[in-house]
């Protein structure tokens, strides 16, 4: 495996994931109250542990995101 197959790799990884944290955090931005309704139904939690779980869930995606995708894609990109 080359550093260009790496940094193709990386970056779609990246793209992706970064996608899908987006795509969570605008709906739990946009429909709090819908997403909590449907969590509820699976697993019944006050509202204020609900926020607190997925605030905390939200941060440790961000973390991964650019641990493990953004920060090897850059240090590709300075190799490359």
């Amino acid at each position: 495996m080359d550093i260009q197959i790496l940094t193709t790799f990386f970056m779609w990884w990246t793209i992706i994931n970064g996608s899908i944290y987006l795509l969570w955090t605008m709906f739990i931005l946009c429909a709090p109250d819908l997403i909590y309704g449907i969590q509820n139904k699976f697993f019944p939690l006050p509202r204020e542990t609900f926020n607190a779980i997925i605030y905390a869930f939200l941060g440790l995606f961000k973390i991964i995101f650019v641990t493990f995708n953004l920060a090897p894609l850059i240090a590709l990109m300075i190799m490359g």
